[in-house]
């Protein structure tokens, strides 16, 4: 009956139960293969992956030992591809980020709008004219995770800080005027261990509106895919039509396919990027929303938006001053210097608190220290002028190059060069000095005039000697001296 319905004669089927009784064995046997052990893995390892390099490395161990077995090269890529994983392999070859690419992640559910936001920065992939210099900006952005609308941005012209993840936070919350209609207060804002997103400054400014900070793990992008998608569009498809994009083909010897083009100034690569915020938003459909774009997705969700106070959101996005101040005849005092405004006119002795955007402190936000209103803006006194400006900017430049020739320099003199060799001899060192040219500059020396380096700092005599110095008699020899018993080592002084 078990013959029939397998569809096998009776003598497989009594050989089956004979092993069974004997061994005790009910699966099938399994062949006796050759396996790739640990100590065969980490060798692999050693060889970056390559499975060719280790059978070279295995026969010549069995050659040396004088004689031996050794797994043919394609037995040992059979067991590579079946004890080894196609993540580590590529991990071997290519490192940590390499094994990612295999790695399976799961989703996360899609939620509301303003439910979670995700922030990061990304540099431009190409140069930008910046004050007459070329220059590779940043960009920092705010995405809503549930609808993959852009909330905000903020573009910085060196490398980010506090100060641009406020400036992008303020924009991607408010949605009055051109910041709109995105935007409102998210219930949490997830961040990759950057110091700038967890700076005091920026958990004060959420913690004022009661939004967490979710701090993920460093060095996984996975954990946000959501913002690392527009970071990776961007580099694909905005950045690459700029005319100084970085990485544009090269020709032979690294020459551009194209003449050398103009740079696009800062503020039209900001204008530029709004447009194409402006697309992403309205005209994009991302595969996760179904062929929706983000806006529509966005409109057709009915989750309630909070929106921020501006008075308030203009106060908390900006750093606390620390103190209460007293205005003066001369402004209010701020890190020794003078801040005025016309507003201030007959306000000495009121009490106030300062307010001001990171770096920005040739202007601060003044407010009442009592009832917290915004009392105006305050500008830096007796600023200095913006040609003035530049030729500080410029000493300071031309200092720090003068410091970099100089340790260059330093450095190729001190650095020993060794000749190439193509056989395991001592290494011959390079720029040696010969015997003659050594005795050539040594009695070069001892015949110039030492008198003109000896003592360089030494003041010659005047020609005619006060009357109160004793001039020197160097007629007469100097008197023996009575610590010294050998005449014969005296000289006249």
């Amino acid at each position: 009956m078990v013959a029939d319905t397998l569809g096998v004669s009776e003598r497989p089927v009594r050989r089956w139960l004979a092993v069974a009784r004997v061994d005790g064995r009910l699966e099938r046997a399994e062949r006796c293969r050759f396996t790739l052990t640990p100590q065969l893995a980490r060798r692999l390892a050693f060889h970056r992956g390559s499975v060719a390099g280790l059978h070279r490395e295995l026969v010549a161990e069995a050659e040396a030992a004088g004689g031996g077995a050794v797994p043919s090269l394609a037995t040992l890529y059979r067991a590579a591809a079946r004890d080894v994983s196609p993540g580590l392999r590529a991990g071997m070859r290519g490192g940590e980020a390499a094994r990612r690419d295999h790695d399976v992640f799961l989703q996360r559910p899609a939620g509301h709008r303003n439910e979670v936001w995700e922030a990061d920065h990304v540099q431009v992939k190409g140069e930008v004219d910046i004050d007459g210099s070329p220059g590779r900006p940043w960009v920092t952005w705010f995405i809503d995770c549930a609808t993959r609308v852009i909330c905000g941005f903020a573009v910085t012209a060196q490398v980010p800080s506090r100060e641009s993840v406020l400036v992008a936070l303020r924009d991607a919350i408010s949605r009055e005027g051109e910041h709109g209609p995105f935007g409102g207060l998210p219930g949490a804002v997830r961040v990759d261990r950057g110091k700038d997103f967890l700076s005091r400054t920026v958990g004060e400014a959420l913690g004022a509106f009661a939004v967490p900070v979710v701090d993920l793990p460093g060095y996984s992008p996975h954990l946000k895919g959501t913002v690392e998608a527009p970071n990776t569009a961007a580099k694909q498809m905005f950045f690459a039509s700029l005319p100084g994009y970085t990485a544009a083909p090269r020709l032979k010897g690294g020459r551009k396919p194209t003449a050398e083009q103009q740079l696009l100034p800062l503020e039209a690569l900001i204008e530029l990027l709004g447009q194409w915020v402006a697309w992403w938003n309205t005209e994009h459909e991302p595969r996760s929303l179904a062929g929706r774009t983000p806006a529509a997705a966005w409109e057709a969700d009915l989750t309630p938006i909070e929106d921020a106070e501006p008075g308030a959101l203009h106060m908390f996005t900006l750093e606390d001053g620390g103190r209460v101040r007293t205005l003066g005849n001369k402004g209010v005092r701020w890190r020794s210097r003078h801040y005025v405004n016309a507003w201030m006119t007959g306000q000495a002795g009121r009490k106030v608190r300062l307010r001001y955007m990171p770096h920005h402190e040739h202007e601060i936000e003044v407010y009442d220290a009592v009832s917290g209103r915004h009392l105006g803006s305050a500008y830096l006194s007796n600023r200095a002028r913006p040609e003035q400006i530049r030729e500080m900017k410029r000493a300071r430049a031309r200092e720090a190059d003068r410091l970099k020739r100089l340790l260059a320099a330093a450095e190729k003199d001190r650095a020993t060069r060794y000749a190439a060799a193509t056989r395991g001899t001592p290494a011959e060192v390079l720029g040696t000095v010969t015997e003659l040219e050594a005795e050539a500059h040594l009695r070069a020396v001892a015949a110039a005039d030492l008198t003109e380096v000896a003592l360089p700092g030494y003041l010659p005599l005047p020609a005619k000697l006060p009357a109160s110095w004793t001039a020197p008699d160097t007629a007469r020899p100097a008197a023996p001296c009575p610590e010294d018993d050998d005449e014969s080592t005296l000289a006249p002084r």
